[in-house]
């Protein structure tokens, strides 16, 4: 292939890496941005997401699609409501201190962590894809499950979207996180809010897991990357910003597809870095953030 064909599939690789991306960075910036806690363990629930995606897949058995719907749906599930546990059970009672919440979601991490060595072990396991369709594309053919991915991805974001903007629910999570004390004042369930939201924050995370699963294996150590990334997104994206968590992921996405493909991909994780060192030293709100007053 030349030139043109290789452009074109790093830039689709990087768009399926963007889809995903984004979804786990929006889970951690709805965290961060409505109970200012910082998550360290959101990449342990993004591996918990794959992990138990294999398990429902395998126990589920037969077709390939109703394995895969069953994980789409049950996986997110437990997920969220181990979130609504951690929540109650950890961030309540340290009553969300900033520092507090990063030595306990540090705790969090190698628990959930180690839980999945006992359980599931060391081995990387697939998840079968529900479709193995490929489109032809003018140089090769590409997987129509990949671009499913994007697609899924786009939809979910969209529906946040509207969530967030158009609905009561999304309301009280802005009121709640412009200002809890006066929130809680006016009637609004500032602890009920807080656990709803970290479980949906968890759910974005292994959304995205189950998603990707059949194209990167589960495994008890993946959750690394997507962590870093994320909070990547966020700082350049701007805290609690849709759309800086989407063009944020889009660029992280598409150029570590194509700076790999052409070049190398420490070179692309080194750019990324870069390009969040700039952010903090030019514009510390991120691309789409409002500064502090």
């Amino acid at each position: 292939m030349g030139f043109g064909p290789h452009l074109l599939l790093a830039v689709l690789e990087g768009l399926v890496t963007s889809a995903v991306l984004a979804l786990t960075a929006l889970g951690l910036s709805l965290v961060f941005g409505v109970m200012r806690v910082v998550n360290v363990a959101h990449g342990e629930l993004f591996m918990l997401g794959a992990v138990l995606a294999w398990a429902v897949a395998t126990a589920v058995g037969g077709s390939p699609v109703l394995g895969f719907a069953a994980a789409l749906v049950i996986a997110p599930l437990i997920v969220g409501a181990v979130a609504v546990l951690a929540e109650r059970l950890v961030l309540r009672r340290v009553e969300y201190d900033p520092e507090a919440t990063i030595v306990a979601t540090i705790g969090l991490l190698y628990i959930i962590q180690q839980l999945a060595l006992t359980f599931y072990g060391a081995d990387a396991r697939p998840v079968p894809p529900p479709f193995n369709m490929r489109l032809a594309l003018p140089w090769f053919g590409y997987s129509a499950y990949k671009l499913s991915i994007v697609g899924a991805s786009a939809l979910l974001l969209l529906i946040s979207w509207l969530v967030l903007t158009r609905t009561r629910a999304g309301l009280v999570m802005r009121a709640t996180q412009y200002d809890r004390e006066t929130a809680q004042a006016f009637g609004i369930p500032v602890e009920r809010v807080y656990a709803a939201v970290f479980a949906i924050g968890a759910m974005l995370a292994a959304i995205a897991a189950v998603l990707i699963v059949p194209i990167s294996q589960a495994h008890y150590l993946m959750g690394q990357d997507p962590l870093l990334l994320s909070f990547a997104v966020v700082i350049i994206g701007g805290l609690g910003s849709l759309r800086g968590t989407v063009v944020a992921a889009l660029l992280i996405g598409v150029s570590d597809g194509v700076i790999s493909m052409f070049f190398s991909p420490t070179l692309a994780k080194l750019i990324a870095t870069l390009a969040v060192a700039m952010v903090l030293v030019f514009r510390p709100q991120g691309l789409f953030g409002k500064a502090a007053r």
